[in-house]
């Protein structure tokens, strides 16, 4: 997986000389040190004091996940990039521009919610036409006209849940939807969504922290305690792209399947050991996917544009330069 280290099992995550050493039924593997960026613990998880300190030093971010697979807390090494003039920037942005980023994220959602959509309906899945054409005719008039973050995000929420409401056409019936159900997930296709938005997010932490911007200081989202409200305004627009792309193509090529992967309770949905790791595995191969970049002339993947949209952002809040999240369209 390249930079990123998934732990699935149960056990102890130390400190060994310079490298790190997990210990699970009596039996250690060794994990080096370098190139390593950021670790996910997706099991019970034991660590110290002096691991968090040498992953401190050597700027390696940690994400825990309890036993159903949400997320509980990332643990976030002391910055390694601070710019005092980004942050009052950042601020004063916040606090004059704030509408405009917003609109602009919400515009990229819809942008890219088009696409995916549009894509079966070439495939002639002519029933999402209506959707389509409601983002293409509707859609960003109510974006442009809005006159508070409440109703920007309003017609992001409208927007998803006409995207989810198109997911009977194209996705078997084990995996359609009745609504969109977070805490906790309630189904196959809710338990899909919730662990692949939340690597999503989480990668987005780490891509934030190699960045100068500060996480606190968030546009679509409200700013808040106990969470990095930046990063949830910077994955939104690549969900389509990133995790509904991995979500279609593991469901319709049964990848996934409900009897095999997922654990079913009175309350509650969530993949099994098994099937977090086929969804890992092709979560990863998404980020990993090139493309080639009109403007910078090159082929880039995935991962590389999430912190392109973080240096877009930058530009607009230091130079004053256009804001326009990334685009399946255009590739940018």
């Amino acid at each position: 997986m390249g930079s990123t280290r998934y732990i699935m099992s149960r056990g102890e995550l130390t400190r060994k000389d310079n490298s790190l050493c997990f210990r699970k039924d009596g039996k250690n593997v060794y994990i080096p040190i370098e190139n390593t960026k950021e670790i996910y613990c997706l099991n019970e998880v034991s660590v110290n004091t002096k691991l968090l300190d040498f992953l401190s030093s050597n700027h390696v971010v940690i994400h825990f996940f309890n036993y159903y697979g949400s997320y509980s807390g990332t643990y976030y090494p002391r910055d390694q990039y601070c710019s005092g003039k980004l942050l009052i920037r950042q601020v004063k942005a916040f606090e004059n521009q704030r509408t405009d980023i917003a609109k602009a994220i919400v515009h990229g959602i819809g942008d890219n919610i088009y696409e995916i959509l549009y894509h079966y309906y070439k495939h002639d899945k002519k029933e999402v036409k209506p959707t389509v054409d409601w983002i293409r005719k509707e859609f960003h008039k109510c974006v442009d006209s809005a006159q508070t973050i409440a109703e920007v995000m309003s017609a992001e929420g409208e927007a998803w849940a006409r995207f989810y409401s198109n997911f009977k056409y194209f996705l078997p019936e084990d995996f359609v939807m009745n609504k969109r159900v977070k805490r906790p997930p309630d189904n196959p296709i809710n338990a899909l969504i919730s662990f692949g938005n939340t690597l999503l997010y989480t990668k987005t932490v780490s891509t934030i922290y190699r960045t100068h911007l500060d996480q606190r200081i968030s546009f679509l989202h409200e700013p808040s305690e106990g969470r990095f409200s930046l990063s949830l305004d910077m994955c939104e627009v690549f969900k389509p792209v990133i995790v509904y792309r991995t979500i279609f193509d593991l469901v319709n090529n049964k990848r996934l399947q409900v009897e095999k992967h997922f654990e079913k309770k009175v309350n509650y949905c969530i993949l099994n050991e098994d099937g977090r790791k086929i969804f890992i595995e092709a979560f990863e191969q998404r980020l990993e996917t090139v493309f080639y970049h009109e403007r910078l002339k090159r082929k880039i993947t995935y991962r590389t544009a999430v912190k392109l949209d973080c240096y877009k952002l930058i530009k607009f809040i230091l130079e004053g330069k256009e804001f326009v999240p990334f685009s399946i369209k255009t590739n940018m």
